[in-house]
């Protein structure tokens, strides 16, 4: 296994382009912390359980992902700036399947 590529728009409006190892079951908001594309404390408050909709992102490239899980589902419909392609970053593994990624962080909350 290898590392994919991403792009992640951080809440600044700024593209980064980063590497993500798809051998380490990582997620998302762990891809996120790790590059520090968020200030501390804003991102994965909940330690990735999907009970707090600090991660949540959209998704902008095509790719196929997993269906949401119940939780997932029940935690974007009390969240803030949901859109259509709003997904939790703790709910997207990192696998080959995802080179080229893009997703943008959403708001932070209110």
């Amino acid at each position: 296994m290898s590392d994919i590529k991403l792009k992640i728009t951080d809440r600044e409006g700024e593209l980064h382009e980063v590497d993500a190892p798809t051998d380490m079951n990582m997620n998302l908001m762990e891809v996120v912390r790790s590059y520090e594309l968020a200030p501390e404390g804003t991102i994965g408050i909940c330690g990735g359980m999907a009970m707090c909709a600090s991660c949540q992102c959209y998704v902008k490239s095509d790719h196929q992902l997993p269906e949401k899980s119940d939780d997932e589902e029940a935690m974007l419909a009390e969240a803030f700036f949901v859109k259509d392609n709003s997904r939790l970053g703790c709910q997207i593994h990192i696998t080959e399947d995802l080179d080229g990624l893009e997703v943008e962080l959403a708001p932070e909350e209110p």
